[in-house]
């Protein structure tokens, strides 16, 4: 769905809106958000809603004691689980300094300049995702604890399946909200679960996910539930992935993708920080099912790239990232060295043949990065130094 800014504010007044969330995100993409009233709303639209930033991971050493939020009116959208009456609707906004200019450390404005970048050059990205999470109980005192909600296993039914009803309240909760759900399912590891969302442009993608984190996260609770996206959240059990599909086609329709490929291969190493952000990321890659090695295959396993051609149609399927990394930022490095790919026609190397492996270590992964002049020549100086400081 799309709106305008006239469009939004006749909802609020014609369906009772008494609350609108303005959310945005710190460097990591995790949510955050003011509240403002009905009477606000048309200002923030003009001139932004002031906020203070600097105890806000990758805004500490903001020049500007205030930032400004702008509401995107696409991204309108009703928050189901709260009452009908005096509703709350929630906007992603984009970050603004006092002098009216995009700043250039928030996440969301960088995937639109890579978006753009791919624009002007004749390329259509997309993205899918396939999200895994785990579902734990709570203690009496409503604590998380490490009980997994159920002891089932890859694609069981119920009664062995007890988190079904949870999955179909999420998937009918973002439907409503606007999401397209392609398909959910219990995963490997006992009370893990898997929801995968149809393709979409690289934006809605990510303000997607970031929907999709929440909706389950607030899901879970109601049923006396905690949700973890951790990549690894019992030790010895399968980890979370967050498997991204992309699709490329130039500007006649023809498949690029593994051009795309083939770049995102090249630099996938010097990416790794920020698809693979914590410690625990790297207690996930080579066991199981995730990969540890930059290859490729079209077969299916462990490998970095799965490529799957049907109809004529290749999808490429990276399996490295975990939910803890930041969409916004995820897709505009795909997309940046996919760019490089396909302008270069970089070929894929053969099936089998010998590969470096992924960074072992957060450590690895940010010496890898503060030497890209690929990665520095993308990601704002602010952001790099907040995911390899420290």
């Amino acid at each position: 769905m799309s709106y305008t800014v006239d469009e939004v504010m006749k909802f609020i007044e014609e369906e009772d809106v008494k609350f609108i969330r303005l959310a945005f995100r710190d460097a990591y993409g995790i949510q955050k958000n003011i509240s403002v009233m009905p009477g606000e709303v048309k200002k923030a639209f003009e001139d932004g809603a002031p906020i203070e930033t600097r105890n806000i991971a990758g805004f500490e050493h903001c020049p500007y004691a205030k930032l400004y939020l702008k509401p995107d009116p696409n991204t309108m959208a009703i928050l189901p689980w709260r009452p009908d009456s005096g509703r709350v609707l929630r906007m992603f906004c984009d970050v603004f300094t006092p002098d009216g200019n995009e700043y250039e450390s928030d996440s969301r404005v960088l995937l639109q300049n890579a978006v753009k970048a791919a624009k002007d050059k004749g390329i259509n990205f997309k993205f899918g995702t396939e999200t895994e999470f785990y579902l734990f109980k709570k203690d009496d005192d409503g604590n998380p604890t490490r009980i997994p909600y159920d002891e089932a296993g890859y694609m069981d039914i119920a009664p062995l399946d007890k988190c079904e009803n949870v999955r179909r309240e999420i998937s009918l909760t973002i439907e409503r909200m606007g999401l397209t759900p392609e398909r959910s399912h219990h995963e490997k590891g006992p009370g893990q679960n898997e929801i995968d969302f149809h393709y979409g442009n690289p934006l809605k993608a990510a303000d997607h996910m970031t929907t999709f984190k929440m909706v389950v996260s607030t899901i879970a609770d109601r049923y006396g539930l905690v949700a973890d996206f951790s990549p690894l959240p019992i030790p010895g059990k399968p980890g979370n992935g967050y498997h991204i599909n992309i699709y490329a086609v130039d500007e006649y329709g023809n498949d690029v993708v593994k051009y795309a490929a083939a770049g995102i291969m090249d630099k996938v190493r010097e990416m790794t920080i920020f698809m693979n952000p914590t410690d625990a990321s790297f207690t996930r890659l080579g066991n199981g099912a995730a990969p540890d090695k930059v290859d490729w295959s079209d077969v299916g396993g462990n490998e970095l790239l799965y490529l799957e051609t049907y109809k004529d149609k290749t999808k490429v399927e990276l399996r490295s990232p975990d939910a803890a990394s930041n969409p916004y930022l995820v897709y505009a490095l795909l997309i940046y060295s996919g760019l490089k790919g396909i302008e270069e026609k970089m070929e894929l190397p053969a099936v089998g043949e010998e590969a470096l492996f992924l960074p072992t270590s957060r450590r690895e992964a940010a010496e890898l990065a503060k030497k890209s002049d690929f990665v520095k020549g993308f990601v704002p100086e602010e952001i790099l130094k907040e995911y390899t400081m420290g």
